[in-house]
């Protein structure tokens, strides 16, 4: 990525409906199951050009990993002293050492996702968790997934098998961007009809500016839904999210909302 580049995604993390929701859904959610505790070790994977550095280190100390070396330089510049470059398959941090991993849309970029849940597993304390969030449904699989490299979309049932067959208990896992969803879902099949015509380059779903009324109104819709996740799991939705424990974990630090019903689709 180029500078500008860089500076331009930046931009969007602030107005982006999409990269704004997220943000506040996964902080909201994260709150929540944290009870807001601080003094963590936090080490957030993939952690691009730095744009949940800040929102986390309201939890503790935080270390920020990417493979690519231009976003780690890029995120100094930014003021976030602790990147380094590395990949997600080899963490450079010692065994139990981090309470705190977050994964924001990384293991479908990966070819093996499974190690990186395993690498997780090797540095996660005792009490830690691990935060991830993915892209569902195979079915929407476009060219925006192809341009981002996405290896793969996830069902809640698929990535819970993966998170059992890694060594972690599964805290929560929920749908989300669900609102939007009935919206969502026609738009990406119609644009796949569209893409076997022609060629749609390098275009993503953040390449096309949005009006400001359309986005505010988008804005407060998807991270609306927060307030919900709060009470329930979401069936469907365009992405997923979980939360998990290592197997063994201290009951105590285990799910503080047993009776919530999670995602089994």
């Amino acid at each position: 990525m180029e500078e500008r580049a860089n500076r331009q995604f930046v931009e969007l993390e602030q107005t982006h409906f999409w990269l704004v929701s997220r943000r506040r859904i996964f902080m909201d959610l994260l709150d929540r199951e944290l009870a807001v505790r601080t003094g963590l070790r936090v080490i957030d994977v993939g952690c691009g050009a730095g744009g949940m550095l800040g929102p986390l280190s309201r939890y503790g100390a935080v270390k920020g990993l990417d493979t690519s070396a231009e976003l780690v330089e890029f995120c100094r510049t930014r003021g976030f002293a602790d990147v380094a470059v590395a990949s997600a398959y080899a963490l450079p941090v010692e065994a139990e050492s981090a309470d705190l991993i977050t994964l924001f849309d990384i293991i479908e970029h990966v070819p093996d996702d499974e190690r990186v849940l395993r690498e997780c597993r090797r540095v996660l304390s005792p009490g830690g968790l691990v935060f991830i969030s993915v892209p569902a449904y195979q079915l929407l699989y476009a060219n925006n997934d192809r341009v981002a490299h996405h290896q793969r979309r996830y069902t809640g049932r698929q990535l819970r098998r993966k998170l059992l067959a890694t060594g972690f208990v599964p805290v929560r896992v929920t749908y989300f961007n669900t609102l939007l969803f009935p919206a969502i879902l026609p738009t990406v099949l119609a644009k796949k009809v569209i893409e076997r015509m022609s060629d749609p380059g390098d275009t993503t779903n953040l390449s096309h500016q949005l009006p400001p009324l359309l986005n505010r109104a988008l804005t407060a819709i998807m991270s609306g839904e927060r307030h919900l996740l709060s009470w329930v799991s979401f069936p469907f939705g365009h992405s997923i999210i979980a939360m998990a424990r290592p197997r063994g974990a201290p009951p105590g630090l285990r799910a503080e909302r047993r009776h919530r019903r999670s995602i089994a689709a």
